[in-house]
This record gives structure tokens, sequence and C-alpha cells, in this order.
């Protein structure tokens, strides 16, 4: 029986992220997915708007079919 298993390139959160510190986010998606670690990746609202930072992935957890990501924003783009 095999595990189904997304490989994910970027980080979209809906919204959904939670802050534990300043740049400090946690973010909980369904399902099992695989992100790099410690490699700058985009950071995306949705899937489909613009890029709104870059991200360093430093915890992933599987857990209950739910992939937990702890991530620090290393920079951020302004709408202003």
């Amino acid at each position: 029986m095999g595990m189904p298993m997304e490989l994910n390139t970027m980080i979209v959160t809906k919204g959904n992220e939670v802050r534990e510190e300043e740049n400090r986010f946690v973010l909980q998606k369904d399902g099992y997915r695989l992100y790099p670690i410690d490699i700058p990746i985009a950071v995306f609202k949705t899937k489909d708007s613009e890029q709104s930072g870059t991200a360093l992935i430093k915890k992933v957890e599987w857990q209950q079919e739910k992939t937990t990501i702890t991530y620090t924003l290393v920079s951020l783009k302004s709408t202003n």
C-alpha cells in the first residue's frame, strides 16, 4: 500500500499561516507534502497571486494525514 505524497517547490498560504515570532510562521496543509529545507523558496497567498515573499523552511512534520511546516520569512515584497 502506497502513501500519497506531493512535492512542493513553493509555499501557498491561503491566509492560514500563524505567526510564532517576528519572522517565523507555522502553516498546516492537508495531506503529506515534501518541501525543500533551508533553501529559499517563494511564498504566495494563493496559487495565482503574485509572490509575497521568500522563506526558508526550517521544519517539516507529517502527522495524521497533515503536513505542518515551520518557516522563516527572509524577504517580503511590499505592495507599497
